[in-house]
């Protein structure tokens, strides 16, 4: 396998899912999702369409597994201060917190006021199939962070419409402005959109396992909904099902299962799976907060939600606390990359590898497997690494095997310098590689 292609490893699930228009719900209390419309909205005008925000209910969908260790450093400890009543006499249209106690306000309702107006609700549907889910505000005008499975309907479609509810209930048509299936990101643009109140971000860097962590997104549709959890762990890695469009732009059935291109023996490079850096937290995640925001006790953007573990690989089990969130330096830099050219850098390798085994001896890593898997000119010969050598460490974070060095590897804009610590023969070398391009 390339340092991109992974083993078969256990299933988590993806929070947000596509719902045919007779989806079944999973829950008789709430209302099922409404028939996916047959026609692209008309653009707003220039005062966009208000509307409540009543939920809309949709299905879990499945993802691939979850391996990998975590490290942190830093310390980012630091309470809000924030005069909630000031902000809501001082917000226009419906609010989004509620406050009743203003004299008793804590830390997350603090939070939850600061960048609870940069997080928004997506309705992206096709003629077949629809769904929800979250998003986050990069800029006044309109420019909007999300995950790539939420407006590809699980690599379904590259042709979706897509209709974005901001929290104060604001209505905008929007158009994707590009899309990164390696990371699972994208941006859309708001049609005519102005004003909107851009997320802060925060230093990842600085978090520490045990900080804590909000979550604010459209969980089963419901806007404008908090949690509150903590950082679970740090660098942590996942592989889960890749939701790229196929080459031909075809419009796959995305029905209840994402893993159109997830197939059994078959190498997981490409549209198969991926592998990606998260920070993990148990602030409560499910179906619908895909893309939303994970904010710090600073009300700072710290990652874009992601994924989900489930116990019994159930559509209907939802949040078990286990939740994972694409770092925001990632999201941040793709984002910029996505609105300045259309697309975004990722680093290779060039070194196929695998998880080490006893039979490489008593060190966890990602072992270079033959000298045929380096590639010629690529990082790794650039750098002296030979067959046998173990890898375990990649710019400062502990590499447990395979999945780890990959996620590593693609947090890193392509050209980019990092240091990296391989075992050869016993004995731990430490070198600089300046990454290559991947090409999904």
């Amino acid at each position: 396998m390339s340092e991109s292609d992974q083993k078969p490893a256990p299933r988590i699930r993806r929070p947000r899912a596509t719902v045919t228009p007779d989806a079944t719900p999973a829950s008789a209390m709430l209302p099922a999702a409404p028939a996916a419309p047959t026609a692209p909205p008309a653009a707003p005008d220039a005062a966009p369409r208000q509307r409540s925000n009543a939920g809309v209910l949709v299905a879990v969908a499945a993802v691939a597994a979850l391996v990998g260790g975590g490290s942190g450093a830093g310390i980012a400890a630091w309470a809000v201060a924030t005069n909630l009543a000031a902000d809501q006499e001082r917000a226009a249209g419906p609010q989004t917190i509620t406050v009743n106690d203003p004299d008793g306000v804590n830390v997350v309702n603090a939070v939850a006021a600061k960048a609870g107006p940069s997080v928004v609700t997506l309705s992206v549907s096709t003629q077949t199939a629809g769904g929800s889910g979250s998003g986050v505000i990069h800029s006044d005008d309109g420019y909007v962070q999300t995950n790539n499975h939420v407006v590809t309907l699980d690599g379904a479609s590259n042709d979706a419409t897509i209709e974005v509810t901001t929290a104060d209930g604001r209505i905008f048509s929007a158009e994707i402005v590009g899309t990164d299936p390696t990371v699972d990101l994208a941006v859309i643009k708001l049609v005519e959109a102005s004003g909107l109140t851009p997320i802060e971000f925060g230093d990842v860097d600085d978090l520490d396992v045990g900080d804590r962590a909000v979550v604010i997104g459209a969980p089963l549709g419901l806007a404008n909904t908090v949690t509150d959890g903590i950082v679970s762990v740090l660098d942590r890695s996942i592989q889960i099902g890749s939701s790229a469009v196929p080459d031909d732009g075809s419009e796959e059935d995305g029905g209840q299962n994402p893993f159109n291109f997830d197939i059994p023996g078959q190498s997981t490079s490409g549209s198969g799976s991926i592998s990606i850096p998260v920070i993990q937290t148990d602030a409560s995640i499910n179906p619908g907060n895909s893309g939303g925001a994970l904010v710090n006790d600073s009300g700072e953007l710290i990652g874009i939600v992601v994924a989900i573990a489930t116990a019994n690989g159930s559509s209907s089990s939802g949040s078990i606390g286990v939740g994972f969130a694409i770092p925001g330096d990632l999201a941040e830099r793709v984002a910029n990359e996505l609105i300045e050219n259309g697309v975004a850098t990722h680093g290779l390798l060039g070194a196929t590898v695998r998880d080490a085994s006893s039979a490489d001896g008593s060190i966890v890593g990602a072992v270079v497997v033959d000298e045929d898997g380096i590639v010629a000119g690529g990082a790794a010969e650039a750098a002296g690494l030979r067959a046998g050598d173990i890898v375990t460490e990649f710019d400062g974070v502990p590499i447990a095997g395979s999945i780890d060095l990959t996620a590593q590897v693609r947090l890193h804009a392509a050209g980019a310098e990092a240091e990296l610590v391989y075992v050869r023969n016993g004995e731990e070398r430490t070198v600089t590689v300046t990454l290559g391009a991947y090409q999904p």
